[in-house]
């Protein structure tokens, strides 16, 4: 694969995980606002959505190739949630997925200057902590 395109490839792939990470994070936040009513845990989602920043977003916006995305339809597992905490723990999963990718791509010299990786290393360890402190809420409550 020649340099210009693995370029734009990457690029495309931080475009994806930024974006799934912002709206997994927008989901769950929504929930505990919306239904849950649950300041601490809205606030402190509020907090890390506004800490995933990247620098050059023009550049990451403009590799975004939806009409060629192999794999935008959705699979039937995708498409069936039993209930609320289900939907929940699915985008906890998306997030910290999401975040993962991005630490991961973001350690490659070449592409530091969008990101730092320890950034979304660190929002992965704090959805990691939220969703465990809510699960702990759950489990709780339901004794």
């Amino acid at each position: 694969m020649p340099l210009d395109t693995h370029h734009y490839s990457v690029t495309r792939l931080l475009d994806v995980n930024f974006n799934r990470l912002k709206e997994g994070i927008r989901v769950i936040e929504d929930i505990f606002r919306f239904i849950y009513n649950d300041e601490n845990i809205v606030y402190r989602l509020k907090v890390i959505r506004h800490k995933v920043k990247f620098n050059c977003m023009n550049e990451i916006i403009c590799s975004r190739d939806i009409i060629n995305d192999m794999a935008k339809e959705s699979i039937d597992s995708e498409m069936q949630r039993d209930n609320i905490e289900a939907v929940l723990h699915a985008n906890f999963y998306r997030v910290c997925e999401s975040a993962r990718v991005l630490e991961e791509c973001l350690k490659i010299e070449s592409y530091k200057k969008y990101a730092q990786s320890d950034d979304f290393k660190q929002i992965r360890y704090e959805i990691y902590d939220i969703h465990a402190t809510v699960c702990k809420k759950v489990y709780k409550s339901i004794k």
